[in-house]
């Protein structure tokens, strides 16, 4: 068949972006000349949740997930060379979202772009931060309305630009079954059309409607997945179609980008992680109807570190053989009329409208919030308990877990590392931008933005104009803190044990008898130190330990060390666990056990569990730190009776 006939491919993206501008605009120029078709920028969570490099709660953050973007400059480094005119941009972006896109048209107008030419997307989506990612700083409320102002403006502005990728991935990443990453990610969307509505004239609705996509998850259970895009594809149609009136088949058009599951990545046997990758992919391409208009992969080895540019590259190969070198861009939908799938797609649906009436019925996804993240967190604690028992299998976890020594991971290069000189030269940049700027220009832009957030104005204007005035991502992020409050989102974690004994009566055994020993409840404290949002791992092991019969101290994510020794103070623990995903674990923990041996706790044993290489993990015992759990240990109820056993001889002869 002449390549004219087969359809197009889906857009080829890498997510990345680490260190520097201007080190991730290298790697951007390289990823694109090995045939990347469009950018997915990854930013550094002091850019995410609207800190500047050189805040106290930056320190350790800088550059470690992403690329740092304090200011104007930063954006024109990171782009400098590529004509944004003629590129497709996803920015992976929610709370900063007003003010990510607010640079980089400022950036583009610097290159003489004409703006209304821009393509791309903000992710923009802000309720899944408060399930399951952790990056927003505002109450809902106030942060819908910066999220429909976002796509206000571009319709007016930026026709071809996604005004919000409705994000269901992170979703699957904390647990959701199926069905809730489907209705959740369409409560979502409900919400934002329901406040957009309300923005825009009536007979630009519909086109609007059309511009929302969405950015979603293909986990291992190949056909269960395919099923699941399929669902998503009919049930957008529904909505868009009996909810909004919406009549133009091509406004009603499910329109979905994709990242492959991460949560199944093993660190075990990493590389079987290929074929696991391979597969997901293979979920939200085979079939034509629900096919997605762009992918990027992880790569094979990111539950062990920072993938490198070799490996980035793997996974973009894998794209463009399935692509170019198989058939399957040649024929139309292979699913069509298949009685199985069909079967499973009517079933994914009727369980997805149930589950959205009672959303529904609670006042919407705003409003169901807390139900959503408890619900998110017991389906992953359910999750979690069937690869323990091995009703899961997961190769080379807990089934074939005899293995060869892997070439792949040996050797000193095997695993990418931070620059360790990055966040001084970020922060150093930082510091000479600002001395370079204009302050009585910075100052007028800043009470511009201020006053817009008070009346309700659109934020974009304001925003677009402080980032030509030399405003950084912490002073925007200021002026948004003190506008609308900072929020603490519902952890999820229960306040009573559960009726879930099965297989813990051995440990509430021992939790009971170290009680006894102690006078008092076995207490334990979980935090979160540093930036990071990941907050799946500590809700499973408060949740677990409560379980077990444990007194569980869990306050949520992004806490100071000095916050968690104030809270050691207040709650007199018998042990502290900590969870970093960021990799930042070295200079947090190391702050954290200096403040707590300075405060007297410094018999209270540590344990601390990310993705910690082994001579990380070597250098944070050697700190203080008493255990360090990775990936590899899914197996909770060792943990629990590793803390039980941890305080016994400590704790009591402590006191």
């Amino acid at each position: 068949m002449p390549i004219s006939e087969k359809s197009k491919p889906w857009l080829f993206r890498t997510y990345a972006g680490h260190s520097t501008a201007q080190a991730s605009n290298a790697l951007y120029h390289s990823n694109l000349s090995k045939g990347q078709t469009g950018l997915s920028v990854a930013f550094d969570l002091p850019t995410q949740t609207g800190y500047d490099s050189d805040h106290e709660l930056a320190r350790g953050e800088v550059g470690k997930v992403g690329v740092p973007i304090n200011h104007l400059g930063d954006m024109r480094a990171l782009f400098d060379a590529i004509p944004l005119e003629k590129m497709n941009t996803s920015m992976t972006i929610n709370a900063t979202a007003p003010w990510l896109l607010a640079l980089y048209i400022a950036a583009a107008e610097e290159q003489g772009a004409d703006v209304s030419a821009l393509q791309g997307t903000v992710q923009n989506d802000i309720i899944k931060e408060y399930l399951s990612r952790g990056t927003y700083i505002c109450p809902p409320e106030p942060s819908l309305r910066m999220l429909t102002d976002v796509a206000a403006y571009t319709r007016e502005f930026l026709p071809k630009w996604n005004p919000t990728n409705v994000c269901s991935y992170h979703l699957q990443e904390a647990g959701a079954t199926p069905e809730e990453e489907l209705a959740f990610a369409l409560a979502t969307a409900i919400a934002v059309l329901d406040d957009l509505r309300t923005k825009v004239p009536a007979e630009h609705f519909p086109a609007m409607v059309g511009r929302i996509s969405f950015f979603v998850n293909a986990g291992i259970r190949f056909v269960t997945e395919l099923c699941k895009m399929r669902a998503f594809v009919d049930l957008w149609d529904e909505i868009t179609r009996e909810r909004y009136g919406i009549e133009e088949p091509k406004f009603r058009r499910f329109r979905y980008g994709v990242q492959v599951n991460s949560l199944g990545l093993t660190e075990q046997q990493p590389e079987n992680n290929v074929y696991r990758v391979l597969i997901e992919m293979l979920a939200v391409t085979l079939s034509k109807n629900a096919r997605a208009r762009a992918v990027q992969l992880p790569a094979w080895n990111e539950a062990l570190g920072l993938p490198r540019p070799f490996d980035q590259q793997w996974s973009l190969r894998m794209q463009q053989i399935l692509a170019y070198e198989t058939d399957l861009l040649e024929f139309d939908d292979l699913f069509d009329e298949n009685p199985a799938v069909t079967r499973k797609v009517e079933s994914l649906k009727e369980g997805t409208r149930a589950e959205l009436a009672q959303i529904d019925k609670m006042g919407g996804a705003i409003a169901a919030i807390e139900y959503m993240k408890s619900r998110l967190v017991t389906s992953n604690a359910n999750r979690l308990r069937k690869i323990e028992t091995g009703e899961t299998t997961v190769v080379g976890v807990n089934r074939w877990t005899e293995t060869e020594e892997s070439p792949l991971t040996a050797g000193e290069r095997a695993i990418m590392a931070a620059d360790p000189a990055a966040e001084a030269d970020q922060i150093a940049r930082l510091v000479a931008f600002k001395e370079a700027r204009n302050d009585t220009a910075v100052q007028a832009a800043i009470a511009a933005l201020r006053a817009a957030a008070k009346s309700g104005a659109n934020i974009m204007p304001p925003s677009i104009a402080c980032a030509k005035a030399g405003v950084t991502t912490g002073e925007w992020g200021d002026v948004v803190r003190t506008a609308f409050g900072q929020y603490r989102a519902p952890t999820g974690v229960r306040k009573t044990v559960s009726n879930q004994t099965e297989g813990l009566e051995e440990i509430r055994a021992a939790v009971e008898g170290v009680s006894a020993s102690l006078g008092r409840r076995l207490k334990f404290l979980v935090g979160k130190p540093g930036l990071d949002g990941h907050s799946n791992g500590a809700e499973q092991i408060a949740t677990r330990a409560r379980d077990c019969g444990m007194e569980i101290c869990y306050e949520g994510i992004r806490l100071t060390p000095e916050e968690i020794v104030a809270a050691a103070l207040r709650e007199e623990p018998h042990i502290v666990g900590l969870s970093i995903l960021s990799g930042s674990h070295i200079p947090l923990l190391g702050e954290l056990v200096e403040r707590m041996r300075n405060a007297g706790l410094g018999h209270i044993p540590i344990v601390a569990g990310g993705i910690i290489p082994e001579d990380d993990a070597k250098t944070l015992l050697a700190m203080g730190l008493t255990r360090i759990y990775t990936p590899k240990d899914f197996e909770m109820n060792k943990i629990m009776f590793d803390i039980v056993a941890l305080v016994t001889p400590v704790t009591i002869a402590a006191q």
